[in-house]
């Protein structure tokens, strides 16, 4: 049974920070925190903009596992992010796992939040964006059987209407990892009417906004050969307006990248090309390069360099960040 609990331990913590630290692990009962800080001196593509330095990611999680039997365990978890001054509890839910896969209910990271085979820290122009991969009121089921693997997931929430429903579907063998991941949003970003009464009581109603529809897509391709990691992907999203169905952006994006690894030390060179069709037919072309040492199994410190070229002159050309993250 222990090697059951531990194996859908790992499952459970997808999406979060790593688990480090095992708080109890008797009668059935596994419980694991963990959590991450990473700060750094950051010099973005935005024009005007100075070095400063940057909190990227503050995290505490934990998870539990209880065994109910020898098939089947009980998993919940629930998560903190303080990247502000603002505590956020972005993970609250509870589930049933098993040779059948892991079914969770709450709030958590959509299926989605898991796409993308970026190499970058911060100056890659960026995945597919599917711009909401969480929700409050999201059911998952997840499986694993180390070859094949899929996972689908949806959102609803009931006080503004939006709905998400996303998945994915991978196959593994050697060296090499395929997956797709799909994505479809209603009325994303959807606020509703405000009402409120004028100095005189009289009624007023300001009408909200209708959000978006998003839907898109993204392939993605690895492959490793010892030292060597190859990978690439293409996807297309697209916004429309909810309520008159103007398409608002039309993306394709294509990357692809590569990193070598020494030791403790790993380089890793990637290239970015989105593609809007809607708007005016913008393309931004982006390299990245970045070099990362891996100075504990749980601390890294890396230096990234960027480039990136807009054709609508937006962004400033080059970018670069340094940074330290802790993990336990």
């Amino acid at each position: 049974m222990k090697k059951t609990l531990l194996a859908l331990a790992v499952l459970t913590a997808a999406g979060s920070a790593n688990a480090g630290i095992n708080l109890y692990d008797a009668n059935g009962v596994k419980v694991d925190l963990s959590g991450a800080a990473e700060v750094q001196l950051y010099d973005g593509f935005e024009k005007h903009g100075d070095s400063t330095i940057r909190i990227d990611d503050g995290d505490l999680v934990l998870h539990a596992t209880v065994a109910v039997s020898d098939n089947l365990n009980v998993v919940s978890g629930t998560a903190f992010k303080y990247e502000s001054r603002d505590l956020q509890n972005y993970e609250l839910w509870t589930g049933f796992s098993g040779e059948f896969g892991t079914i969770t209910i709450g709030r958590q990271l959509l299926v989605s939040d898991d796409s993308g085979i970026g190499k970058d820290y911060e100056l890659g122009a960026g995945q597919v964006d599917f711009a909401q991969t969480e929700g409050d009121r999201v059911a998952k089921y997840v499986y694993d059987n180390g070859t094949f693997y899929t996972a689908v997931s949806h959102e609803m929430d009931t006080d503004h209407s939006t709905t998400i429903t996303d998945g994915r579907i991978g196959f593994r063998t050697g060296g090499l990892d395929v997956r797709v991941y799909g994505y479809d949003g209603k009325r994303i970003g959807l606020k509703g009417l405000t009402e409120f009464n004028d100095k005189n009581g009289n009624p007023i109603i300001i009408p909200g906004e209708a959000g978006e529809d998003i839907s898109g897509y993204n392939l993605e391709a690895e492959y490793a050969m010892g030292a060597i990691n190859l990978a690439a992907s293409f996807g297309q999203v697209k916004y429309q307006a909810a309520d008159t169905k103007v398409t608002n952006k039309n993306i394709d994006l294509y990357e692809i990248n590569g990193s070598y690894t020494i030791d403790k030390t790993t380089l890793a060179l990637g290239y970015v090309r989105g593609e809007d069709k809607v708007d005016n037919g913008n393309v931004i072309n982006n390299v990245y390069a970045n070099v990362t040492q891996q100075l504990h199994s749980n601390v890294r410190a890396y230096l990234e360099l960027g480039y990136s070229d807009d054709k609508k002159d937006e962004l400033e050309d080059f970018g670069y960040v340094a940074g330290l993250e802790v993990k336990f």
